[in-house]
């Protein structure tokens, strides 16, 4: 920590743009790795090549376009507001604001995304687009690959001259360690994705501090999923084989995956379906044991409750393998059992059948926040009060398609209400997560050459400001 301060100090005077070519060196060092991070992501996580070679582009993918992003310089959101001193009956101030970092921010791997959210994941690539050194606390489930990453990080850091203190990784299972990052003084914002016990330990312990600091914490989601009658009779077949991939894609851990699906009646010939598309897959291996016993205690207790139906029993396979479990259950039931809307991390998903649509609106008024909600609807289906309320619950909603599967892009939100996340204004994916590292600053009536390039009237760095209420790349007249 007192590397990353030293190293935030020495960075401060540097050209603006200077995390664009960390970040597209940190891109090139990772393609170098070659099959030695690929092998010993595999070993450690039990994830197919193919997976990881995908999830490998997307990691490179974010890197580079955080890259374009500061290049561009329009995340900085440089604003000017010139002065009038001859206005009255008060002259006008001359005031200019821009987005700039924060400071030391601890980055806490996920497990399910060994390479895009984890030690050079979203929230690193990002924290450093902002110009802000970053210190991650490793994922216990893949040591090897989290060190593997640090090295082309700090050989990237090498080859462009910058204080190596802008990156560090520690591993260890200790909460301590992960407390102790969160306490530290110079720790100046967190970035977590994990469990919402976790992440809301981290959260308490950062409003805590004698100086609170932010905590951009996501942590799991049921990620309703609703299906009309329309959609059933045009296409229920084709859906019932889309959504078992959906849930179990990944091995069902993923943060989109589709928990809760919400129907209306009792389409029998759709469920039956979608459980024999579920149960035709034997086995799952989660990615740790820990998981795996977690979400076997979970179904377990949904099994145990009166009128809540199950495809198979609760099975621990080998070292952190399981069964996939479709349950299902009436919308009174749910309603009336808190313990189903705990979210089961892992192969499961839980039907609720729902009299009528109104039903479907009350139920998803009890789940809480989450990252996605989705619709299926067709021709005779009037889904537009339904997606009304997706709105307040989610921080996307997905129309006649899946929630996993998340875009790197400009548009994406990755985040939604408590608990999915501890700040509903803010996402982990696509280019706006760069915001969350960032605090911003006016500058009011400053000269010319004390003011931060972004702002002066001459604008060096060529990028799109906001002058005047007019969005241009042209100097400020003097």
């Amino acid at each position: 920590m007192a590397a990353a301060s030293a190293a935030f100090e020495a960075v401060a005077n540097l050209d603006p743009r200077w995390p664009a070519s960390l970040l597209d060196r940190i891109a090139e060092e990772i393609m170098a790795l070659g099959d030695a991070l690929l092998d010993r992501a595999a070993a450690e996580t039990a994830l197919p090549r193919g997976r990881l070679i995908s999830e490998r582009g997307r990691t490179v993918g974010q890197l580079k376009m955080f890259a374009q992003i500061v290049r561009e310089g329009a995340w900085l959101d440089a604003t000017i507001d010139t002065g009038d001193a001859h206005r009255q009956p008060l002259p006008k101030p001359d005031v200019r604001r821009m987005a700039i970092a924060r400071g030391p921010v601890a980055v806490f791997g996920a497990s399910n995304f060994p390479f895009a959210f984890s030690a050079v994941g979203g929230d690193t690539a990002s924290a450093l687009a902002a110009g802000n050194p970053v210190i991650v606390k490793g994922h216990p489930s893949h040591p090897g690959t989290s060190e593997l990453f640090a090295t082309a990080v700090l050989a990237a850091i090498k080859a462009r001259n910058l204080p190596p203190g802008l990156y560090a990784l520690l591993q260890g299972r200790s909460n301590d360690l992960g407390a102790a990052l969160v306490r530290h003084p110079a720790a100046a914002a967190v970035g977590f994705t994990g469990s919402r016990k976790a992440g809301r330990a981290l959260f308490d312990l950062a409003a805590g501090r004698p100086n609170p600091i932010p905590v951009y914490a996501e942590m799991g989601s049921l990620n309703p999923l609703i299906i009309l009658p329309g959609a059933i009779q045009e296409r229920g077949a084709a859906m019932a084989k889309d959504l078992a991939g959906s849930i179990l894609l990944g091995g069902g851990q993923f943060c989109t995956k589709p928990g809760v699906i919400l129907m209306v009646g009792n389409p029998t010939e759709f469920l039956v379906a979608l459980e024999q598309h579920i149960s035709s897959t034997q086995s799952v291996t989660m990615l740790n044991q820990p998981l795996r016993d977690g979400f076997l205690s979970r179904v377990t207790q949904w099994k145990r409750i009166d009128g809540v139906r199950a495809s198979g029993a609760p099975a621990a396979i080998g070292y952190a393998g399981t069964r996939p479990i479709l349950f299902e259950t009436t919308a009174a039931v749910f309603l009336s059992e808190g313990e189903l809307r705990e979210e089961a991390f892992g192969p499961a998903a839980l039907v609720v059948r729902c009299d009528d649509e109104t039903e479907i609106a009350r139920v998803l008024g009890t789940l809480g926040g989450n990252l996605t909600a989705t619709v299926h609807a067709a021709a005779g289906d009037n889904p537009v009060a339904l997606i009304g309320a997706m709105q307040s619950i989610a921080g996307r909603i997905v129309f006649n398609g899946y929630p996993t599967g998340v875009e790197v892009c400009n548009a994406m939100v990755h985040g939604g209400p408590y608990p999915a996340t501890t700040d509903a204004n803010s996402t982990s994916v696509g280019s706006a997560a760069i915001r969350r590292f960032a605090r911003q600053v006016a500058f009011q009536n400053t000269p010319d050459e004390f003011l931060p390039p972004a702002l002066q009237n001459g604008n060096p760095l060529k990028i799109i400001r906001n002058v005047n209420g007019r969005m241009t790349a042209e100097p400020v007249e003097r």
